[in-house]
């Protein structure tokens, strides 16, 4: 298949698919439309600002946990600083530096609003783009609830709260999922009373429930309000959110942060003949929608992660230049950035697999006093005698999850991991402990 690429969407999986498409291409036309900032989302208004705004409470919380240094935390955070980190990471929302890797690579940026108009042919700016190969990358967009009363009120989604100028003195937030809790951290350990509410029973519903019932304590124990299990009746102006069961949740903010749903809307792309779900645009292992078409990241609805929607475009682009490739999404990792972290990989409900699980390592001695609950569970098919999923909690538990993904997408043997000289003192010593704990 030969002829002119075009790539709607300029966020981390258009720019990925974008660069590993002209390695296999040096000499394609490729043009890139996209009405935003490139780098998308995440650069500017999730993963990276959100990391940023983190760390310094995070830094300072740790400081107080070891001996010595404790005695010498004796200061507080200074917002203006944090503010000025988050800036830096963000380049102050200036895409400059994307664009011109973009230009190096001889790939044309179209700024516009992109619409189909026929198979074939998208306008943008003014502009007719004709292509013979179309990437969608259109990303997501925040899922709003049809809470009574939300309409009337200004509230904040994630891209408010990441680019906040001041920290008021109280928010509300609605969700319980990572962002919903990574967000409630760090305003609370700002200064700011929070509450958080959710009609899930616990918080982080998607993973291990262990593993929400330690985010749970930690968050409940720094002062942050949680109202889980009830339903949100109406939101009023002041900010006033009120909870079944009679509770009035007040503050000066209102974070949403109820989930994301694919970017499908307002681009024409029921011309293309591509099959939209409810969950986003439908592919193959291959990543394609259709002849001539592919997808890749949030807009599929698979994995909504960034180093997923990246990979799928690695997969995407090889397919669209005529070489061998299939997604392969067994072992897809996932953190969230709270302190603890929360990871997890693959397969992680227990049901019908053989479970190991460690709540102590070396490392975990020598990092802090008092030492915080954590653990690393191992899930195993004992069949095959290997690993399918992994959770973790404790400082940088995403750090340690890169050798369990190697291992369950490589389907590396039980034996071979307990063969494995893992070094000392760490907190990936616990593989070899949690590994053993299988009753394989």
């Amino acid at each position: 298949m030969a002829g002119d690429v075009l790539i709607l969407g300029g966020g981390s999986t258009g720019e990925a698919f974008a660069g590993a498409f002209r390695g296999f291409e040096p000499d394609t036309k490729i043009t890139l439309v996209e009405k935003g900032l490139i780098g998308g989302e995440c650069s500017y208004y999730a993963c990276m600002p959100s990391k940023a705004l983190l760390r310094p409470a995070e830094a300072l919380h740790a400081a107080r946990l070891a001996p010595g240094a404790a005695e010498a935390a004796t200061g507080e955070l200074d917002a203006a600083r944090v503010l000025w980190h988050r800036d830096q990471v963000t380049g102050d929302w200036d895409d400059s530096s994307q664009e011109e890797w973009l230009a190096d690579r001889d790939i044309e940026v179209v700024r516009a609003e992109a619409v189909v108009r026929e198979p074939g042919v998208v306008e943008a700016g003014g502009r007719e783009l004709r292509y013979e190969r179309l990437m969608i990358a259109t990303g997501s967009v925040p899922t709003i609830p049809p809470i009574d009363g939300l309409d009337g009120v200004e509230y904040w989604t994630n891209r408010e709260a990441t680019s906040v100028r001041e920290i008021p003195a109280s928010l509300v937030v609605l969700g319980a999922g990572p962002v919903g809790c990574e967000l409630a951290q760090f305003y609370a350990r700002m200064g700011a009373k929070v509450a958080l509410a959710d009609m899930a029973d616990r918080l982080l519903p998607r993973d291990h429930p262990d593993a929400g019932a330690i985010l749970q304590d930690v968050l409940a124990e720094e002062g942050i309000a949680l109202h889980l299990g009830r339903g949100i009746e109406r939101v009023a102006p002041g900010i006033e959110v009120r909870v079944e069961g009679g509770a009035v949740l007040r503050g000066e903010r209102l974070i949403v942060a109820t989930g994301r749903r694919a970017g499908v809307e307002g681009f024409g792309l029921e011309k293309l003949g591509v099959e939209i779900s409810k969950r986003g645009i439908e592919v193959d292992e291959r990543m394609r929608a259709g002849d001539g078409i592919w997808a890749a990241g949030d807009v599929t609805g698979i994995a909504m992660f960034t180093h997923a929607g990246k990979y799928q475009a690695r997969v995407a682009a090889a397919d669209a230049a005529g070489k061998p490739a299939k997604a392969d999404l067994r072992a897809v990792p996932a953190v969230t950035f709270t302190d603890p972290q929360v990871a997890s990989v693959g397969n992680t409900t227990g049901e019908g697999l053989v479970v190991g699980e460690r709540t102590s390592t070396a490392r975990l001695s020598t990092y802090e006093r008092p030492k915080r609950p954590g653990f690393l569970k191992v899930f195993a098919d004992r069949e095959r005698g290997v690993l399918v999923g992994a959770c973790a909690v404790g400082p940088e538990a995403g750090e340690w999850l890169g050798q369990l993904t190697l291992a369950i997408k490589a389907e590396v043997p039980v034996d071979v991991l307990l063969d494995t000289i893992q070094p000392y003192p760490t907190f990936s010593e616990a593989v070899f402990f949690a590994v053993r704990d299988l009753d394989l």
